[in-house]
């Protein structure tokens, strides 16, 4: 081919219209859709909250709500009782009440510094090992007296019940007891009957059983423990005292620098419990 042959047939293409694109079918014809019911404003807000839509997650939070705000309405309801309680007391009986939660404040800052020393000292000992050892001697000997193994002596009361009427009974006695634990006793004794732990009371006709050892009026308890704890904590508004003389009971406290506890628990040893370094 010549090249004006070329050139011709280059304009020739040039000239010739493009190719016509085939046309495409038109898209088919859509069924229009059937007009839906326009839903009132109670509707939408009935058909938005059911069914409820709740996640794990705030199923949780809203658990932990209701636990937290059923503990605050427990303790609205625990205070309220004792404003009610305290609303009628007198002034001085105000006054000894306060008395007696600074001194256990201070009795529980006495018990944190003593374990602090105790820690320091370990830390701090040339001997480590002896001053462990020592310190396991102490401990030995407060859980024997904590469990009555052991005699103790120290400052403390003597509270003594005369009974003439028959009327007091062992839950009266367990009251006294709990009282006396909570204000301090670090040792106690019920007519010759140690009390520990685990000492159980019981109604035995007109007198009462102490594990299972019968005693009878009067009740002379040997406390030892913080002398300005103790009495106070026996004659707080509506406590032991008052609670005995309404049995027509007579109770009296006598504070002293010096209470034996000399009632022995024989040492029991356990079934099954032993030490887990064995």
């Amino acid at each position: 081919m010549s090249e004006h042959d070329g050139k011709t047939g280059n304009r020739l293409r040039k000239e010739l219209p493009r190719e016509v694109p085939a046309a495409t079918a038109p898209p088919p014809e859509r069924t229009p859709a059937e007009p839906q019911p326009e839903l009132t404003g109670r509707q939408r807000l009935v058909k938005g909250l059911w069914p409820p839509r709740v996640t794990r997650a705030q199923l949780i939070f809203a658990l932990l709500l209701f636990g937290l705000g059923f503990g605050l309405a427990v303790q609205v309801a625990s205070n309220s009782d004792n404003d009610s309680a305290l609303r009628g007391a007198r002034q001085e009986d105000l006054v000894r009440i306060l008395d007696e939660l600074d001194d256990r404040t201070q009795r529980l800052e006495d018990e944190k510094q003593g374990l602090e020393k105790q820690r320091d000292e370990l830390k701090n000992s040339s001997d480590q090992a002896e001053e462990a050892r020592r310190q396991t001697v102490e401990k030995e000997r407060q859980l024997g007296v904590l469990a009555g193994t052991v005699a103790a002596q120290g400052p403390g009361i003597t509270m003594t019940i005369e009974d003439t009427k028959g009327t007091v009974e062992a839950d009266m006695l367990l009251d006294a007891i709990q009282e006396l634990r909570a204000a301090g006793a670090e040792a106690l004794q019920v007519n010759g009957v140690r009390v520990v732990a685990d000492t159980y009371l019981t109604d035995s006709g007109k007198s009462v059983s102490v594990d299972g050892n019968k005693i009878n009026a009067p009740y002379r308890f040997k406390v030892i423990g913080k002398p300005q704890d103790l009495e106070p904590a026996l004659n707080i508004p509506g406590g032991v005292v008052q609670t005995l003389e309404k049995e027509q009971a007579t109770v009296t406290v006598e504070r002293s620098s010096k209470i034996v506890v000399d009632a022995l628990r024989a040492v029991e040893r356990p079934d099954y419990a032993r030490s887990s370094s064995q």
